[in-house]
């Protein structure tokens, strides 16, 4: 009831057009969508699922003056259709099947604080500091895309420095082990540097981090076993991870090229003897020595006002051999936002910003998230047919960049079949339908069509047996303000 008041109040400050020292400023979005999924663990009759999802969110800022203003991000009305008076799971594993986050991140219609922090410039400096909880993004979204805590600084415009406070400790309060001393409670922090650009017609975006968790004592790490959802099976844990990268935008008449290349390396210092863990199946077996690479490319040629071409390149790097050597890594934690296709790629993600499983990377069916050892080449098409319409077309062909071997469950434990394996993910056909009813409201209808190869079953299912297509439908109502 406290919650509801607040909110009740705060929204009739805002709008009522009362004088305050600082004038406030509000923008949002409301979305509601009709999703159809069908086959998605690429098996006949085994995954078929509707439903309606709904959110409002809005972006609050307080503005003392030019030099001082406060931003925050909530969401409210943020439910699934049906679902909204089921009670909550006081358990925080195990109860939503691949997340708990459906419990825990207020998804029945209640009120949730994305980011609150305040921003101010430093007199007569060129500095500008952000304090509280925000966004962290570098480059294109593949490797970090999140909200945490900390501080990010940028100097002279174009210089970025930034520190996160991942997680800290037990309930946020000890840096010590337990009372049994069989649980670490020691901190994990980001760092974060960008450097932006611009040479001609060419833009640029110099970046990089530095990431380590001292809470592995216990043998479990933040990433990811903390995360309380299910990543890719046979994934490193992830104690210390640094990365560089660089982004690169270019336009020239009609052409315009969007590219990044970025370099992982880092340490699983845990030593996994099975390949189960706290997520069942979950644990890549390695050295302790962990590297990857992400390569992105995306090219478009206008043709005339009512015709766009387009192509898309991506390669991330995969791992040769989940029961020893390296292991691979291509990102150390991300909101789903990068977007290549609707069902083999993921979209937004239930254990992040969202609240809705939406491509195969989705938790409960695991398949790979980004560029994660995926080989995908994909060509497209933008088309206005009609005055406030568009339509995109795409098709791709996905390929695993490392093999991918067929595996099992048995009575002790999981078996890899490194005699079975396959590159051949699959192929995949999308379409977009937009209709600007408004300037504000946007009516759309998307999908996909996603043929599974026999990579595809090896990574989600374990075998090939009988793969059957996933496809797709989802209706959008999309009302910015």
């Amino acid at each position: 009831m406290i919650k509801r008041i607040t909110i009740v109040t705060l929204l009739i400050v805002i709008f009522s057009g009362s004088t305050f020292a600082t004038d406030f400023k509000a923008n949002g979005v409301y979305t509601a969508w009709a999703q159809s999924q069908h086959a998605f663990t690429l098996t006949e009759d085994a995954y078929d699922h509707n439903y309606v999802v709904q959110m409002l969110r809005f972006n609050l800022q307080g503005i003392a003056n030019e030099n001082l203003k406060f931003v925050t991000r909530f969401d409210i009305a943020q439910g699934w259709w049906g679902v909204d008076n089921a009670l909550k799971s006081k358990l925080r594993t195990g109860t939503s099947g691949g997340s708990a986050l459906f419990d825990f991140k207020d998804t029945n219609f209640l009120f949730h604080v994305d980011q609150a922090y305040v921003d101010f410039n430093v007199p007569n400096q060129p500095i500008n500091v952000k304090i509280g909880r925000m966004w962290y993004g570098l480059g294109n979204k593949m490797m970090v895309d999140n909200n945490y805590e900390g501080i990010q600084v940028k100097l002279f415009g174009n210089l970025s420095l930034g520190w996160a406070k991942v997680s800290e400790g037990a309930d946020n309060t000890t840096d010590s082990f337990d009372a049994e001393l069989n649980v670490d409670n020691r901190d994990a922090d980001l760092f974060t540097g960008s450097y932006k650009g611009k040479t001609g017609d060419l833009a640029y975006d110099a970046f990089g981090f530095f990431y380590k968790d001292k809470s592995i004592e216990d043998g479990n790490a933040y990433v990811h076993d903390h995360f309380q959802f299910f990543k890719t099976r046979f994934s490193p844990q992830v104690t210390q991870l640094a990365a560089v990268g660089l982004t690169g935008s270019y336009k020239i008449g009609k052409l315009s090229i969007d590219g990044e290349f970025n370099y992982l390396t880092g340490k699983d210092e845990i030593e996994n003897e099975t390949y189960a863990g706290a997520k069942p199946d979950s644990y890549d077996l390695n050295d302790g020595t962990l590297s990857g690479y992400n390569i992105y490319a995306k090219l478009n040629y206008a043709k005339c006002d009512a015709m766009k071409l387009g192509a898309v390149f991506g390669l991330g790097s995969g791992d040769s051999d989940l029961t020893g050597g390296a292991g691979n890594v291509n990102k150390l934690r991300t909101s789903g936002f990068f977007y290549i296709t609707e069902i083999w790629e993921d979209s937004i993600m239930p254990d992040e910003e969202g609240i809705t499983p939406q491509g195969l990377g989705a938790p409960n069916v695991r398949a790979y998230r980004e560029l994660e050892n995926t080989t995908i080449v994909q060509v497209n098409g933008t088309f206005k047919p009609m005055d406030k319409t568009s339509l995109f077309l795409s098709g791709s062909y996905i390929m695993a960049t490392q093999p991918i071997a067929a595996w099992s469950n048995t009575d002790t434990g999981v078996v890899i079949d490194n005699n079975t394996t396959s590159k051949d993910i699959g192929m995949e056909v999308d379409f977009n339908i937009t209709y600007s009813m408004y300037k504000q409201m946007k009516l759309i209808l998307r999908g996909g069509y996603f043929m599974p190869g026999d990579a595809a079953g090896y990574l989600i299912k374990g075998n090939a047996t009988d793969l059957v297509p996933a496809w797709e439908m989802k209706a959008l109502v999309l009302f910015k303000f």
